[in-house]
């Protein structure tokens, strides 16, 4: 007989979502393996005394928790996608009748609280997998990737030198016919100040700018990206966002430019384990944060027992100075040096003992003295021939051009860098080549495609700081409960609870046998 169902809603019923939500769902699972109940303490300097109540903290964070889970960035979408899902209700504590917060509640109590107290979860759930562990500690691969801001190239504004305005456009910008098509569009409010809106660049950079924005002018056309609005050459040293003062123009090769934030991310190589991130300036280079990432997770590492070994990283990351300091700090680098890197000039042999070269006719180019160079700002090794040494040599020409003497520089710190290369291109340098690549880069595809991390939701460096802990707080977790699956279906706790039964009931039994022996 064929079955028809209509419905009618009830004016009472008895419903209960623990009974409904399933025993290994994810959030289920998530909500009995989390304990945020510090945050209360944490957060209480954060609040007044009187006033209405505010969102619980607890149910904050676990609603951010969601959006990056569920990779939604938008928090009104978030409370809408929240109220729709039994088991997220079930997670965060409501019921079906109780109305969630507003979304603006979500926008006001993260700029609350601050830097700190995300960090301190993030520190609070890293604990949690270093107990089971997932975290060995000793080798940490070190990554970045530019994350889009919540600005628009659109709203870029000249910064403005000490003369007028209109004079610095005529010498320093040139208006290409894109200029003329798009007009240019204002930003409602102005959040720099006025070290941003100010130019700093020199007389040199200035005038490289010019010639590279004519250029620019002429071949735009073939450029990628040339089409859409903002792909315009512009550089942060005469732009800048009043809209976010603290994002910055960078470019991938093949891309048109883009307002962004640079994460700098740290991965644990036993089980990816994010161990730290942070968001910093995306102008700035990989090198000059080097030192920063590696005192912060020397630090986090150290608190948790664990001790810091190897450092991996990428060829951005290279430079004498932490080749250095990585040395000093007891770490073993495997950092790629530049292509550009040579130990002196080519054919000249370094002697290290008396700390000079030999010329490939064998006379000696003894050094001068150490200087800071001012172009790149690193110390460097002068050298330096006497013309007497160079007359009448066969290479002459070749070797000294428009010169009298030999004379050339190299970086102060050329014993680091090749005790650095000796361990890149050892069995052991390769196969740490290997891990970063397996371990770090598919660690920030997930974060920037999956969980939230494809853009900055928030406006300046700090609130990027805090979208940057969420989406590592929401990754490792996710990490946490698939390492506590496998345990559980790999039989070891089974087998651990057979081993200590078997051993229980053979202690139960020699004792049974002792008492019986005293007895007769």
């Amino acid at each position: 007989m064929q079955g028809k169902k209509e419905y009618q809603e009830k004016l009472f019923a008895s419903f209960q979502l623990s009974e409904r939500i399933p025993k290994n769902n994810f959030y289920r699972r998530l909500g009995s393996a989390l304990d945020l109940g510090f945050l209360y303490k944490l957060t209480r300097p954060y609040y007044g005394e009187s006033g209405q109540k505010s969102i619980d903290p607890v149910v904050f964070f676990k609603l951010c928790l969601v959006g990056y889970l569920e990779n939604l960035i938008s928090d009104r979408k978030l409370i809408a996608h929240c109220s729709m899902r039994l088991d997220i209700l079930y997670f965060i504590g409501y019921d079906i009748d109780e109305e969630l917060p507003w979304h603006s509640t979500i926008s006001r109590t993260r700029q609350l609280f601050p830097e700190s107290v995300f960090e301190e979860v993030f520190t609070n759930i890293l604990q949690l997998c270093i107990e089971k562990g997932m975290v060995s500690g000793h080798t940490q691969a070190i990554d970045s990737a530019p994350v889009k801001a919540n600005a628009s190239m659109d709203t870029l504004e000249l910064k403005v030198p000490e003369e007028e305005l209109k004079e610095h456009l005529v010498r320093i910008r040139a208006i290409s016919a894109m200029d003329r098509e798009v007009p240019h569009r204002k930003s409602k409010d102005n959040k720099a100040d006025k070290g941003d809106r100010s130019i700093t660049a020199s007389g040199k950079e200035l005038n490289a700018i010019k010639s590279r924005n004519k250029k620019w002018a002429k071949d735009q056309d073939q450029r990628p990206g040339a089409g859409n609005k903002g792909a315009k050459y512009t550089s942060n040293k005469t732009h800048y966002s009043p809209t976010d003062p603290d994002a910055r123009i960078s470019v991938k090769p093949g891309k048109a430019r883009k307002l962004n934030y640079l994460s700098q991310l740290s991965v644990d190589t036993a089980h990816h384990v994010i161990t730290d991130i942070r968001a910093y300036h995306a102008d700035g280079k990989d090198n000059q944060q080097l030192q920063d990432i590696v005192q912060r997770l020397q630090r986090r590492l150290w608190q948790q027992g664990l001790v810091f070994e190897n450092c991996v990283a990428d060829t951005g990351y290279s430079s004498g100075e932490n080749y250095a300091f990585l040395e000093n700090q007891g770490l073993k680098s495997f950092i790629p040096p530049h292509g550009t890197y040579k130990g002196g000039p080519d054919g000249f042999t370094y002697i290290r003992e008396h700390d000079n070269y030999l010329c490939p006719q064998g006379k000696v180019i003894p050094f001068k003295k150490v200087f800071l160079d001012s172009r790149t700002k690193t110390k460097k090794k002068a050298y330096r021939a006497s013309s007497k040494i160079c007359k009448g040599c066969s290479i002459m020409e070749s070797c000294l051009g428009k010169v009298n003497e030999k004379q050339f520089s190299v970086t102060y710190y050329r014993a680091e860098y090749e005790r650095n290369i000796a361990r890149v291109e050892s069995p052991q340098g390769r196969y740490m080549k290997g891990k970063r690549q397996s371990t770090v880069e598919p660690v920030f595809g997930t974060l920037t495609q999956f969980m939230g991390m494809r853009k900055i939701n928030t406006i300046g460096l700090e609130q990027a700081n805090k979208v940057m802990h969420l989406s590592a707080i929401a990754y490792n977790l996710k990490k946490y409960l698939k390492f506590e699956l496998k345990r559980s279906n790999s039989g070891l706790a089974k087998l651990a609870f057979k081993v200590f039964i078997k051993s229980t009931v053979q202690d139960m039994f020699s004792v049974f046998l002792r008492h019986q022996k005293v007895t007769f």
